[in-house]
């Protein structure tokens, strides 16, 4: 009996659990739209009405603002990895791969550019929050990238120490241009995206050729493939250093 009486206490839990962890998902869901409505700036009260319920059951579900905020924050990050992910691992030529890891970053903060600045700015939280989500997301990017870069580094038989430095800095550089972008407007997504995968693009063209190795941007390339294998065709060529 005991034990009929506690299984049906751990299922009665699980349930609530679950419930409860739904009713957070949809109460991040309607933040969401609530911030697109009325900006980065939204209060509790427009985030309540957007979700159909009072604040108090708001804040049955989350600890405080800054708890939301978290939630909402790595929602986000959920939303740009959905784009960015794909694009990352992908392959094919470098330089149209390097341009859909960049549009994929555009597209998402072009899309939701209230939710964008609503999880730059920490404007909403009511109390310091341990987490950075913005600095996670950077990280997380940065760390995909670096595997990225590794592989090309190692597939030639290159040194990848600098990969992870390399992609913290490529990061930096898309993130602030995007904020820029946002701000101000003065070109389209595609045309950012073209400017950023040239400079992107003839960085690492420079470090290939220091060590010797010109590569056809747009010239099929996997990095599982050893440089050995790929001196036949156009697609890249082997010089030497001091010809380069």
């Amino acid at each position: 009996m005991a034990r009929t009486v506690k299984g049906g206490t751990d299922a009665r839990r699980e349930r609530w659990k679950g419930h409860r962890e739904a009713r957070r998902a949809e109460f991040v869901e309607a933040t969401i739209r609530a911030v697109a409505k009325h900006g980065p700036d939204v209060g509790m009260d427009e985030i309540a009405a957007e979700a159909g319920v009072s604040k108090p059951v708001l804040y049955r579900h989350f600890a405080d603002k800054s708890d939301l905020y978290l939630a909402v924050g790595r929602r986000g990050t959920e939303m740009l990895m959905d784009k960015m992910g794909p694009a990352i691992e992908q392959d094919g030529p470098i330089r149209p791969r390097i341009k859909g890891i960049v549009d994929a970053y555009l597209s998402v903060i072009e899309e939701h550019p209230n939710l964008y600045r609503f999880v730059v700015r920490k404007s909403f939280t009511d109390r310091p929050v341990e987490q950075d989500v913005v600095n996670e997301d950077k990280e997380l990017i940065a760390a995909a990238l670096a595997r990225l870069l590794g592989d090309y580094l190692r597939a030639f038989d290159m040194d990848s120490g600098g990969a992870e430095p390399w992609a913290h800095a490529l990061v930096g550089m898309v993130q602030n241009a995007g904020d820029w972008w946002l701000d101000r407007q003065s070109m389209t997504r595609s045309s950012l995206s073209d400017y950023l995968t040239t400079i992107i693009w003839h960085a690492i063209d420079g470090l290939l050729r220091a060590a010797g190795v010109e590569l056809d941007p747009d010239a099929p390339l996997s990095t599982d493939r050893r440089a050995a294998d790929l001196h036949e065709g156009p697609r890249l060529r082997v010089v030497d250093v001091e010809e380069a």
